[in-house]
């Protein structure tokens, strides 16, 4: 499969605000009820809020065939140290090794990192470790 990763721009906004929505449904339906989701979606994915984002951190999205299907969200925390904020694709692109490579293009924007803070909503879980150079793996 042949995708391109960069990074988001100011008009891209409608189709990761869709990602996020689609993404979210499909991967919370029966954790958590679908007005909560959007409500939630609404604030933290409104055009302000990811406008502010795309200007305070590293924010990528993948295309495939001219067509939006995910996005990441880093956060430098310090200078060696960073979090995931999101990571998201279409539940159509999921295993497909699109968010791997999406992952490995933030570690590699982000030279100087030691450190990731990766938190897991699905598992309610948080992983923390240190980025192994010239790999993805995070122990």
């Amino acid at each position: 499969m042949t995708f391109i990763i960069r990074q988001m721009l100011e008009n891209d906004i409608t189709f990761v605000q869709e990602i996020a929505r689609t993404s979210w449904h499909h991967t919370y339906e029966e954790i958590i009820p679908h007005d909560i989701q959007d409500r939630f979606l609404q604030m933290a994915y409104s055009s302000n809020r990811l406008t502010q984002r795309l200007t305070t951190s590293l924010f990528l999205v993948v295309i495939v065939n001219e067509s939006l299907v995910g996005f990441a969200n880093f956060s430098n925390v310090t200078h060696v140290e960073a979090e995931l904020l999101a990571i998201y694709l279409h539940p159509d692109s999921q295993g497909s090794g699109i968010g791997s490579a999406l992952l490995q293009r933030g570690l590699n924007m982000l030279p100087s990192l030691s450190s990731l803070f990766v938190c897991s909503k699905r598992k309610y879980n948080c992983l923390s470790g240190k980025v192994i150079p010239q790999a993805s793996r995070i122990r």
